[in-house]
């Protein structure tokens, strides 16, 4: 979804109503705190994490390298102005935790809208148990982002002064 919004955004359209960056692969240098502590968690891990890289860029690219272009690896834009509204979560035991965090705080600082959803207690892939009150929250969560990005609510038009 960031890939396309860039991609989108670099070619003029088209015009693009949300990216929904659930719980997104941002990074192929894989070098953010959280993939360095997180390497056996539930669901996902650092090392399947370097074998998503490595099939995801195929022969094309080296995970790391200088080369990796944004549209592969969406944390290495520099640009992210003109980006529609993102709706990020994460998870907190999860490694890819603070990619997202981080591409949620470049998004707001260059003036899209974000949604940042941070679960508590929780792991990658932790919506596999549907049951489970925090899996019914988040999918609660997504469908009012949804809800929001596709039928908008407009602000009311100001009161009109009689001068």
């Amino acid at each position: 979804s960031a890939a396309v919004a860039l991609l989108a955004r670099d070619r003029g359209g088209p015009a693009l109503c949300l990216q929904y960056l659930g719980i997104p692969e941002l990074d192929d240098r894989l070098e953010t705190p959280s993939m360095r502590a997180f390497v056996d968690t539930p669901g996902w891990s650092r090392d399947k994490a370097e074998i998503s890289w490595d099939y995801y860029l195929g022969q094309a690219y080296r995970p790391g390298g200088d080369d990796v272009p944004i549209y592969a690896a969406p944390a290495r834009a520099e640009d992210l102005s003109g980006l529609p509204p993102a709706y990020v979560v994460v998870c907190e035991f999860d490694p890819l935790r603070d990619e997202g965090l981080a591409y949620a705080a470049k998004l707001v600082q260059a003036g899209v809208p974000v949604g940042l959803h941070m679960y508590p207690g929780t792991f990658h892939g932790c919506s596999w148990v549907p049951d489970a009150q925090v899996s019914r929250r988040m999918q609660d969560d997504l469908l009012y982002a949804l809800r929001r990005a596709f039928h908008p609510v407009k602000a009311p038009a100001a009161p009109q002064v009689d001068a």
